[in-house]
C-alpha cells in the first residue's frame, strides 16, 4: 500500500519528473484546435440539405457522440459496438467512424462503403482506416493526435453542420480545457488547485464517482478509471442506487482511533461528486440523498463542477479537472511514471 505524501505536490523536482503525466493533460486544448484546424477544409463541404433515415456510430467516442446528440437528433441513432453494421442499415443511413484502424472500425468501414452509405470518417489520413473507408460518400476528418475526445469534438461539429446534432465549437471546448490546464497547474497549491484538492480529499480513500446527467455519469466512469490507475485500489462510478449501500454501510469514523493502527481508516470510500448543472428532478434528488448519507456517515464529499457553457464545453471541463486530479493523486502516492 503506497503513502499518500503531501509535500510530493509541491515539491518542484518531483513535480518536474512528472511532466510526462501532466504535460499531455495541460495540452488537451491544443490537440483540439490541432484537429480543428485541419477538418476545416472537408467541414466546410457539409451540408444538412439530405436528411439520412439514420445514424450508425462506431469508435471509442461513439457513445460520448451519442450521448451530446440523443436529446436534439432528428434521426434514430445508434452507437454500435459490435462487426460490421446491422442488417438494416443501407444506402439511406449515415455511418460515422471514430478511430484508427480497430477491426470493429475496419469492418464498419468496409460494409458502409460496400452498402453504400454515407461516410464520416475522423482518421488518420495515411490510416488503413481512411483507405478502407473511401468512396464518394466518404467525407474523411484527418486527425494527427491520436487523441479520441478531438477526434470525436470535431466530427461533432461536422454533425452539427449535416443538420444532426447540436453547435459545437472546438475552439470553445479547446478553451474551456485550457482555462482547466491554468487552474490545475503543477505551480498553483491546493488553496488554488481543485485537482490537488481532490487528490488530497482521496489520499486516503477509495473514490465513488457520481454523476448526474447523462454526459457527467460518463465523465465519471472515465474518472473512476483514471482514479483506479493512479491509486491501485478499488473505485467504482454507478448509479445512485449502487453507491448508496457502500455509503450506509461504512462505519462512522472514530476521533479515537490511531491512523496508524487502523487499517480500515484507508479503506473508508471518499464521494466524488459531478456537477454540470444539468440534473433532471431525479438526478438532483439522488445528489441530495447521496449528500446526506456521506455525511452522516462522515464520508468527505469531493466536488468537480463546471456549469457554464455548451454541453460538450462542460463534460470536457470536469473530465479534464478528474484527470488532473488522478495524476495528483498519483504524484502524492509516488506511483506517477518517470
Amino acid at each position: 500500500m503506497f503513502t499518500f505524501d503531501d509535500s510530493r505536490l509541491q515539491d518542484p523536482d518531483v513535480l518536474a519528473a512528472a511532466d510526462g503525466l501532466l504535460r499531455p493533460l495541460a495540452e488537451a486544448g491544443a490537440r483540439i484546435r490541432r484537429e480543428d484546424v485541419a477538418a476545416q477544409g472537408p467541414l466546410n463541404t457539409l451540408d444538412g440539405a439530405d436528411r439520412p433515415r439514420a445514424l450508425i456510430i462506431f469508435g471509442p467516442e461513439a457513445r460520448l457522440v451519442r450521448s451530446v446528440l440523443e436529446p436534439t437528433c432528428p434521426v434514430p441513432l445508434v452507437a454500435w459496438p459490435r462487426l460490421g453494421l446491422p442488417g438494416w442499415v443501407g444506402p439511406l443511413d449515415i455511418v460515422v467512424v471514430l478511430g484508427g484502424g480497430d477491426r470493429t472500425s475496419l469492418a464498419a468501414a468496409f460494409e458502409a462503403v460496400r452498402r453504400g452509405c454515407q461516410l464520416l470518417v475522423a482518421a488518420p489520413a495515411e490510416s488503413a482506416l481512411a483507405r478502407e473507408s473511401a468512396s464518394k460518400a466518404t467525407t474523411l476528418l484527418p486527425t494527427s493526435t491520436g487523441d479520441p475526445l478531438a477526434a470525436a469534438v470535431v466530427a461533432l461539429a461536422g454533425l452539427n453542420r449535416l443538420g444532426l446534432g447540436p453547435t459545437v465549437n472546438p475552439h470553445g471546448v479547446a478553451a474551456a480545457m485550457d482555462r482547466v490546464a491554468e487552474t490545475c497547474a503543477a505551480r498553483l497549491d491546493a488553496t488554488e488547485n481543485p485537482a490537488k484538492l481532490v487528490a488530497l480529499e482521496l489520499a486516503e480513500a477509495q473514490p465513488l464517482v457520481w454523476g448526474g446527467s447523462v454526459l457527467a455519469a460518463r465523465a465519471s466512469r472515465r474518472i473512476a478509471e483514471a482514479l483506479r490507475a493512479a491509486s491501485g485500489r478499488i473505485g467504482l462510478a454507478a448509479d445512485a442506487s449502487a453507491l448508496e449501500p457502500l455509503l450506509t454501510t461504512t462505519p462512522p469514523r472514530d476521533p479515537f482511533a490511531d491512523p496508524f493502527d487502523e487499517v480500515a481508516s484507508v479503506c473508508r470510500p471518499g464521494l466524488v461528486l459531478i456537477d454540470d448543472d444539468r440534473d433532471d428532478e431525479l438526478a438532483a434528488e439522488e445528489r441530495d440523498r447521496l449528500t446526506r448519507i456521506a455525511d452522516a456517515q462522515d464520508i468527505k464529499i469531493s466536488r468537480l463542477s463546471h456549469t457554464e457553457g455548451s454541453v460538450v464545453e462542460r463534460y470536457a471541463t470536469v473530465l479534464q479537472q478528474g484527470l488532473f486530479a488522478a495524476a495528483y493523486l498519483s504524484i502524492g502516492l509516488g506511483t506517477a511514471p518517470r
